[in-house]
C-alpha cells in the first residue's frame, strides 16, 4: 500500500479527514522549504504538496505564480529539489506530493524522474497538464516505483470523465472546486457536496477538495463534504510575508494549526 493510501485509510478509520498543504519549493528559498515541510507535518498536515517552480504554470493564480518567479530567481531547479526531499524524508511523518509542469518532468526523463522521486521518498505526483487518454507512459512509470498518479477533476467532470480520471489515479482524487485558477474565488460548500457525491458514485478513491480554500472556516465546512482539504494559496500568502526564516516557518505553522483545528472540531 502506498503511503498516501495508507493515511487515507487511518485517517477514515480514526474518523478524521486529510489536510494536505501545498507549498512552492525554493520560495523564499530551498533552505527554508527544507527547514518548514517537516514542520508542517508537526503542525497537523497529513499531506505536503511541494510545488515545482515553472516559468508558465497552468492552474496557479498571481500568489502562487509570484512564488515561483521569487524561486526561479533564487536558481531552484528539480534536481536540488530532489535532493533536498531525500534529506528532509526521514523527518516527515506524512505524505510527500510534488505537483508539476509535464514539460520539467518530461526534460529531465519521465523514467529518471520517476526513479529519483522514489529514491527521495515522494509519495505521490500531480501533473495538471497531463490528462487521461495522454498520461499512459508517465502513470504506469510512477506506479512502478509506488508513486501515486494523482489526477484533478473539475467542476465541468460529468461521470464518465470522473470514471476515465479515477482509473489513472491512485492515492486520492483531486477535485478542483471553482473553475479557472488557484486563489481567485471562494467555493461553494453545497456545490462542492454534490460534485463530491457525484465522484464517489463513480470511484472508492478519496476526494480531496483544492482552489479557494484560504481559512480555518473554508477548511472546517470542506472537511464535512470531503475526505480532504488542500490549502495552498493561502498558507504560499503567509509565507511571503516579511520576517526571518524562523519566523516565516512559525507564521505558516500557526496558520496550518488553525485549519487542523477547525477541520478536527
Amino acid at each position: 500500500m502506498n503511503r498516501i493510501e495508507k493515511i487515507f485509510a487511518d485517517l477514515k478509520t480514526a474518523r478524521r479527514k486529510a489536510l494536505i498543504v501545498f507549498i512552492s519549493a525554493g520560495d523564499p528559498d530551498l533552505r527554508t522549504t527544507e527547514q518548514l515541510v517537516p514542520a508542517l507535518f508537526d503542525a497537523g498536515a497529513d499531506v505536503v504538496e511541494i510545488g515545482i517552480p515553472f516559468s508558465d504554470p497552468m492552474a496557479d493564480g498571481p500568489v502562487i505564480q509570484a512564488s515561483y518567479v521569487r524561486a526561479l530567481k533564487k536558481g531552484t531547479a528539480l534536481p536540488g529539489i530532489l535532493a533536498m526531499t531525500k534529506r528532509i524524508r526521514p523527518l516527515c511523518k506524512g505524505g510527500l506530493v510534488y505537483m508539476s509542469a509535464f514539460n520539467l518532468i518530461f526534460h529531465y526523463g519521465v523514467k529518471v524522474f520517476a526513479r529519483h522521486a522514489a529514491e527521495a521518498g515522494v509519495d505521490g505526483v500531480i501533473i495538471p497538464d497531463i490528462i487521461p487518454e495522454e498520461g499512459d507512459e508517465v502513470t504506469a512509470e510512477m506506479g512502478k516505483h509506488g508513486i501515486a498518479p494523482i489526477m484533478l477533476s473539475a467542476p465541468t467532470s460529468g461521470p464518465e470523465r470522473i470514471r476515465k480520471i479515477a482509473a489513472h489515479t491512485r492515492g486520492f482524487l483531486y477535485y478542483i472546486s471553482v473553475t479557472g485558477v488557484t486563489g481567485k474565488q471562494r467555493p461553494s460548500v453545497e456545490n462542492v457536496r454534490k460534485q463530491v457525491l457525484m465522484i464517489k458514485r463513480q470511484t472508492k478513491l478519496p476526494v480531496a477538495v483544492g482552489f479557494g480554500i484560504s481559512s480555518a472556516a473554508d477548511a472546517g465546512a470542506m472537511s464535512k463534504v470531503a475526505d480532504g482539504v488542500i490549502v495552498g494559496s493561502a498558507a504560499v500568502k503567509v509565507l511571503s510575508e516579511k520576517g526571518t526564516r524562523e519566523e516565516k516557518v512559525k507564521r505558516v505553522c500557526a496558520f496550518v494549526r488553525t485549519l487542523r483545528r477547525a477541520m478536527d472540531a
